[in-house]
């Protein structure tokens, strides 16, 4: 099925940009793309997003074992008749086994995509993949006003 494709896809891409940052840069070194609004910047996170509960490895890994099951059987069960919704949840079930597997290797999750110009947190393409999966998502939800996901 084309969905799990697309997560695989994620996985995929996101762990091959982390292999590069892994291999080619030093921790908390930082190549500027365009200087002073976007770098590379090789970091870790132990954390959840903006760094929140520093340290709680096995508590994301069971919970992100949890929402991979769940995403993974809701989404076969949906993926015929409610598209939009489904790409959102292969972005979401991508993005999680990519930052699942560096936290089950490593101990924390590799971020490296920087962006200066709103003075955000350092992120990755998984990050990335699940940010644009819960905003297909409630897209989907408000503004197609799709309420059949509750079924």
């Amino acid at each position: 099925m084309i969905y799990y494709f697309i997560s695989i896809l994620v996985v995929v891409l996101d762990h091959l940009s982390k292999w590069i940052v892994l291999n080619k840069m030093d921790l908390y070194q930082s190549i500027p793309i365009i200087e002073g609004w976007f770098h590379f910047t090789s970091t870790r996170n132990r954390g959840a997003a903006f760094s929140i509960l520093q340290g709680q490895r096995w508590f994301f890994i069971v919970l992100t074992l949890f929402v991979v099951a769940f995403i993974g059987y809701y989404l076969y069960r949906i993926h015929k008749t409610q598209k939009l919704f489904s790409l959102s949840l292969a972005l979401i079930l991508g993005g999680a086994i990519g930052n699942l597997i560096d936290r089950v290797r490593f101990g924390e999750v590799v971020d490296f995509i920087d962006v200066r110009i709103i003075n955000f947190a350092v992120f990755n393409i998984a990050d990335s993949a699940i940010t644009i999966g819960v905003i297909l998502m409630l897209w989907d939800v408000f503004i197609n006003k799709n309420e059949s996901f509750l079924k």
